[in-house]
């Protein structure tokens, strides 16, 4: 996969980690579309690293592929990134770890009018993206019913605006959408519905996109990532505290959608920082992204490395008590 990522023009962007005219460290990170990167979102806009020596600087993806690309090859040092691209950069062999979450829930499966179960999907074409989350999640939900993608018409699409319009246009049969897009094609196809909100598969708070860094930031600047790690908490507890202002901030520049439909979806996707109990989901879902083809071994718990995390709650307890989605 990395030779593949390695081909792209992407390899002219420098990496990452350098010392801002200010005396900040500037860290340049990728992000997704949905509402699980709002975390970062109100860390970026707010500067709530700033306090640590660290500024958040968020480089252009024009496509969900140029997310993985530029982490994968190390023109960033940081992504917010779906768990499942996650794993396929690791069995690639890049340096990467998962040093806490983004938002739990909001992987959502529509249809169209017609069809209400996985068994209706038979010959049907569902719309998602490669090797995401939102890939493995039909997977699993056709797989539970007994079918498989050969008896559906898999059609990738590049970002969550160009497959929303092409399912409200009637180009396919079924998404699977993140939000608050899912919502809005819900709200905008008359008849459509939402057959598996991923909840009746993986229960509550499941992991949808983690904040992922390379190791060598790691091992070299610890105090970078944890600086980082704070920042999420404090976006996630200003979340928290006042939903509808967060939202007001981010739709339109990087939700490309209304204010109504964003804050229809918010309580489908929640943000939440601390995922250390998310670890067993994650490896679970390596078995079926070996299934699809896309790793070829088993990752264990070495993809992990929670101690930014750790130190971020034992140096302010007070904060991480008071917050409402958390591991422990």
């Amino acid at each position: 996969m990395l030779r593949a990522l390695a081909a792209g023009s992407v390899l002219a962007v420098l990496p990452i980690a350098q010392a801002a005219a200010a005396g900040a460290t500037r860290i340049k990170a990728t992000h997704g579309a949905g509402l699980c990167n709002m975390g970062i979102f109100i860390a970026k806009e707010r500067q709530l690293a700033q306090g640590e020596g660290v500024e958040l600087e968020f480089v252009v993806t024009p496509t969900n592929t140029d997310i993985v690309t530029l982490f994968g090859v190390g023109a960033v040092d940081i992504s917010m990134i779906p768990y499942s691209n996650f794993l396929s950069l690791v069995d690639a062999g890049a340096p990467v770890k998962i040093v806490a979450g983004g938002g739990v829930n909001g992987c959502l499966v529509v249809a169209r009018e017609g069809i209400r179960s996985a068994a209706d999907m038979r010959g049907k074409t569902l719309g998602t993206f490669q090797a995401d989350t939102l890939e493995v999640l039909p997977y699993d939900w056709l797989k539970k019913a007994g079918l498989s993608f050969k008896d559906v018409q898999v059609r990738y699409f590049n970002t969550s605006p160009e497959m929303a319009q092409a399912f409200i246009g009637g180009a396919v049969d079924a998404i699977c959408a993140v939000e608050p897009y899912a919502s809005q094609t819900v709200a905008a196809r008359k008849g459509a519905a939402v057959l598996s909100d991923g909840t009746d598969l993986y229960g509550p708070q499941y992991a949808d996109c983690v904040l992922a860094v390379r190791t060598p930031l790691l091992q070299k600047q610890p105090e970078v990532v944890r600086a980082v790690v704070k920042a999420l908490f404090k976006a996630q507890q200003q979340i928290e505290a006042d939903l509808p202002g967060a939202l007001k901030q981010t739709v339109g520049k990087y939700y490309k959608t209304s204010l109504e439909a964003a804050t229809a979806a918010a309580r489908r996707q929640p943000v939440m920082t601390d995922q250390r109990n998310q670890g067993d989901f994650i490896l679970a879902r390596a078995q079926s992204m070996k299934e699809m083809g896309y790793i070829k071994k088993l990752p264990g718990t070495e993809i992990f490395d929670w101690k930014p995390l750790e130190a971020v709650v034992a140096a302010d307890r007070a904060m991480f008590d008071g917050l409402k989605l958390k591991s422990a």
